[in-house]
C-alpha cells in the first residue's frame, strides 16, 4: 500500500522539483521510503512506500527490470503475485520477493491482457522507455484512487489530489461537480471537483503516449445487464449458499498474505463478523479491532462485536472513545481531505484507524457487502415501494403530515419521523428518480439554490453526469439494478474513498475480501430474491455463514457509522459555522454561494426541527474548509 505520482511533460519544462514536492504529501500513504526518479526527458515517477510484502529495500520503488527500458510506481497488492509467477515467469529471474517485480514482469510479457489475471487492488504506473509511453492502471471496483490531470503543457497522474496542488496547475472549479457533491456529500463517477483533473474509472486502463495524449480504455465491468431479471428458478438456492461460502473463504484466505501484523475490523456487523469468522481459520488469535462510543449508546454497537469476538474467541480490542475525542479529531480528518467528500463517519472510520494502526499493518474489512447484497435500509425501502400495498397508499398521502413532524438522527422517534418522511417521498417518484433521490442527502433544488450564480453550471453535463447512474434503472427491473448501481455510484464515490483517505492518512492498509471479483461476479449471478426477500436484507449471506456466528447479529436493525453532528454543529462547531466558515463576510467575499440560502440552512439547523438539514451544512463546510486551504491561501 503506497502512494504514486508523476509527470509527463509535453514541452521543454522539466517537473522533478514539483514532483519531490508532490512526494511529500503522500508521506502518510507511505512512510517507510520515499523515491524520485526521472526517467527521460519527459517523465518522472515518484513513489511513497509502506511496506507489506517483502520489506526489504529489495521492494522499493520506482522500480526497474534489468535492462532498465521497464519502470514501474505501484499502489496496492496482488494477492496471487505467486501464482502468477509459476503460471508466467518462471524463466525470469526475480530479485525480490515483492509482488510489484512480479506485476512490472507480468506487464512486459503480456502488456494490458495482464489486468486479467490480478486478484487484488491497484493503482500503478508504467513507463515503456523504448516507447516512451505511460501505462495506467486502476482495480476493477476503484478500491484504490488514481487521479489524472492534464492541460496543454502536461499530464500528470497521483494517488491524491493534494499531490498534483503542488504543480502549477490551473485551478478552477467545476461547478457541475460542485452542484452533484452538494447533493450527494461527495463528488461522484469520475470527475472532479476540479476541471482538468478527473479519476481513472474503476476497471479501466489509459495510455499516455509519446505525444502526451490519453487513451483510456475498458479492461473489466461486472457482468450484470440492467434490467434483466434472473429467474430463481435457473439456480439451486442451497449449492449457490455452498458456493459463495467457498468464494468469500477463498477471498478472505488470498487476502492473508503480509509481512507484517494483521488483524480484522469487527463492527458486530454481517460482513465484518463474517470476514473475521474466516480469517480466524488462518490466524490462531486473530487480532479483532472495534470502536465503541462511551458516551452515546445510541451510536454504540460493541455488544455485538464483543458477542461475535467470543464466539470466534479473538484477541478483541474494543477503542472505546468518548464524543469530545471524537470531535478533537474532525480537524486532522479535515486537513487530510484533498477534495471536499462530506461522509461524516469518515470522523468514525479515521479514529478507528488511526488506534488499529497502533496494532496492525493490515487490516481486512466488511466493506462491498450492502452492495452486492442488498444490505442498505433503502433497499428493504426500495422493495417495499415497488409493492401495491395499502399501506404504501396511505404513506404516500400522508406525506403532507410527515413534514410537520420533528425530525432528525438524533433519536428513535425523530429518526422514524425523518425516515417516514423521506420514504413518502419516494413513493411519489419513478423507480429511477426515486434512487437518486434516495442517494442524496440534499435535494438538487436546494443545492441549486445554494450557489450564488447558477448560470455557472453547466446543466447538461451535471444532467450527464446523474444520468450515467440512473440510467442503470430499469421500470421493469429488479433491486439487483439498485446494487449495481450503488457499485458505480456510492461504493467506488463514498465507501471506498472514505476508507483509503481515513486508513492512509494513518498508514494502515485495509483489504477488502467481499469485492474480490470472483466474489463480486458471482453475487451478480445470483437472482434477486436470493438477496433480499420480504424484510430479511442479505439473505444468502446470512445463511451461508449462519452456523458460525450468534445468533444475535443476524436480525439487528442496520445501523450506519454515525458520529453526532448536530450536537457538535451546536457546540463546539457553532463558532466555525456562524463567525469562519458560513459567516455572512467569508461567503460574500467567496463568491460561490448564496448567503441567504445558507442563513435559512442554519436557522434550520438551530431550530427543533433540522431534519437532514446537518448534513447540508456539514457539506459546505467541508467544502468551505477544503477551499479556504487550497484557494484563499498560497497552499
Amino acid at each position: 500500500m503506497c502512494g504514486i505520482a508523476g509527470y509527463f511533460s509535453k514541452t521543454e519544462n522539466q517537473y522533478d522539483a514539483f514532483l519531490e514536492e508532490a512526494i511529500k504529501t503522500l508521506s502518510k500513504r507511505g512512510p517507510d521510503n520515499q523515491t524520485t526518479l526521472r526517467l527521460s526527458d519527459k517523465v518522472g515517477f515518484a513513489h511513497a512506500r509502506l511496506s507489506i510484502i517483502d520489506v526489504s529495500p529489495a521492494g522499493n520503488q520506482p522500480m526497474q527490470n534489468e535492462r532498465k527500458n521497464f519502470t514501474i510506481v505501484f499502489n496496492g497488492e496482488i494477492f496471487n503475485f505467486r501464482e502468477l509467477a509459476k503460471a508466467f515467469l518462471s524463466d525470469i529471474q526475480l530479485h525480490s520477493g515483492s509482488d510489484t517485480e512480479i506485476l512490472l514482469h507480468l506487464y512486459i510479457k503480456l502488456g494490458k491482457e495482464c489486468l486479467q489475471h490480478l486478484n487484488g487492488f491497484f493503482a500503478f504506473a508504467i513507463f515503456d522507455h523504448h516507447k516512451s509511453e505511460v501505462f495506467l492502471a486502476r482495480d476493477r471496483f476503484g478500491i484504490k484512487p488514481l487521479h489524472i490531470y492534464q492541460d496543454e503543457k502536461m499530464v500528470l497522474f497521483a494517488s491524491e489530489l493534494k499531490a498534483l496542488f503542488r504543480f502549477p496547475i490551473k485551478k478552477e472549479i467545476d461547478f457541475a461537480n460542485l452542484n452533484l457533491y452538494l447533493q450527494l456529500n461527495y463528488v461522484p463517477g469520475n470527475g472532479s471537483i476540479l476541471k482538468n483533473v478527473q479519476k481513472l474509472a474503476p476497471g479501466h486502463c489509459a495510455v499516455i503516449n509519446k505525444n502526451g495524449e490519453l487513451q483510456i480504455d475498458k479492461y473489466y465491468s461486472v457482468p450484470y445487464e440492467p434490467g434483466c431479471k434472473i429467474s430463481d428458478k435457473a439456480f439451486d438456492y442451497d449449492k449457490s449458499k455452498i458456493r459463495l461460502r467457498q468464494l468469500i473463504e477463498e477471498a478472505v484466505e488470498r487476502r492473508l498474505v503480509s509481512d507484517v501484523p494483521l488483524g480484522t475490523f469487527l463492527s458486530g456487523g454481517i460482513d465484518s463478523s463474517i470476514i473475521s469468522a474466516c480469517a480466524v481459520k488462518h490466524v490462531p488469535q486473530l487480532n479483532t479491532f472495534s470502536l465503541g462510543y462511551k458516551d452515546d449508546p445510541f451510536f454504540d454497537e460493541t455488544r455485538y462485536a464483543n458477542l461475535v469476538a467470543k464466539r470466534l474467541k479473538t484477541n478483541h480490542t474494543v477503542f472505546s472513545v468518548s464524543t469530545d475525542e471524537m470531535f478533537e479529531n474532525i480537524f486532522s480528518v479535515l486537513d487530510y481531505i484533498d477534495e471536499p467528500f462530506a461522509d461524516s463517519s469518515a470522523i468514525a472510520v479515521y479514529l478507528l484507524s488511526q488506534k488499529t494502526k497502533q496494532k496492525v499493518t493490515v487490516a481486512l474489512s466488511g466493506d462491498g457487502g450492502d452492495e452486492l447484497f442488498a444490505g442498505y435500509n433503502k433497499h428493504a425501502a426500495e422493495l417495499k415501494a415497488r409493492q401495491s400495498s395499502a399501506i404504501n397508499l396511505i404513506l404516500k398521502a400522508g406525506l403532507p403530515f410527515f413534514k410537520l413532524l420533528p425530525q432528525s438522527r438524533q433519536s428513535k422517534t425523530t429518526n422514524l419521523f425523518r425516515q417516514l418522511e423521506r420514504y413518502s417521498e419516494g413513493l411519489q417518484l419513478t423507480v429511477a428518480e426515486r434512487y437518486w433521490k434516495w442517494c442524496t442527502l440534499t435535494p438538487s433544488g436546494v443545492a441549486k439554490g445554494l450557489l450564488k450564480n447558477p448560470v455557472v453550471i453547466d446543466e447538461g453535463e451535471m444532467v450527464k453526469i446523474r444520468q450515467q447512474f440512473v440510467s442503470l434503472i430499469n421500470d421493469d427491473g429488479d433491486i439487483n439494478d439498485v446494487l449495481f448501481a450503488d457499485t458505480k455510484l456510492i461504493l467506488p464515490g463514498d465507501m471506498l474513498t472514505k476508507v483509503d483517505l481515513m486508513s492512509m492518512a494513518n498508514s494502515l492498509e485495509i483489504r477488502v475480501p467481499l469485492l474480490d471479483y470472483k466474489v463480486v461476479d458471482f453475487a451478480f449471478s445470483l437472482p434477486a430474491g436470493f438477496k433480499i426477500s420480504g424484510e430479511i436484507t442479505k439473505r444468502i449471506l446470512k445463511d451461508a455463514f449462519i452456523d458460525e456466528l450468534p445468533s444475535e447479529i443476524f436480525n439487528r436493525p442496520k445501523h450506519g457509522f454515525e458520529v453526532p453532528l448536530i450536537r457538535w454543529m451546536r457546540t463546539g462547531l457553532k463558532s466555525l459555522i456562524e463567525d469562519d466558515l458560513l459567516a455572512r463576510d467569508f461567503v460574500e467575499t467567496q463568491n460561490i454561494f448564496d448567503y441567504a440560502q445558507i442563513d435559512v440552512l442554519k436557522k434550520k439547523l438551530f431550530s427543533d426541527n433540522p431534519g437532514d438539514t446537518h448534513a447540508t451544512v456539514w457539506s459546505l463546510l467541508v467544502f468551505q474548509y477544503w477551499f479556504k486551504k487550497y484557494f484563499a491561501t498560497n497552499a
